[in-house]
């Protein structure tokens, strides 16, 4: 199985929803970070922004947001 057919696989999956989800809030934390973030850590949280989002983008998150709306707060 490739990484791209497990991900269509996972997408289903509400506790996979619930991680990618997360995933997400800690992409929007680390830009919240950024706001504030002195020039050495600037570089540190950048990395950590760009990681979340090659994450949330290999897994398709816009697609599981919109399947999954309404689960995540049962679930977390």
């Amino acid at each position: 199985m490739s990484l791209e057919e497990a991900l269509k696989f996972l997408q289903h999956n509400e506790h996979f929803a619930v991680f990618i989800s997360v995933i997400h809030s800690l992409r929007e934390e680390a830009i919240a970070e950024l706001h504030e973030a002195d020039g050495d850590n600037m570089k540190q949280i950048s990395g950590r922004i760009l990681t979340y989002d090659q994450i949330l983008q290999m897994s398709d998150w816009e697609s599981i947001r919109k399947k999954h709306d309404g689960t995540f707060s049962k679930l977390v």
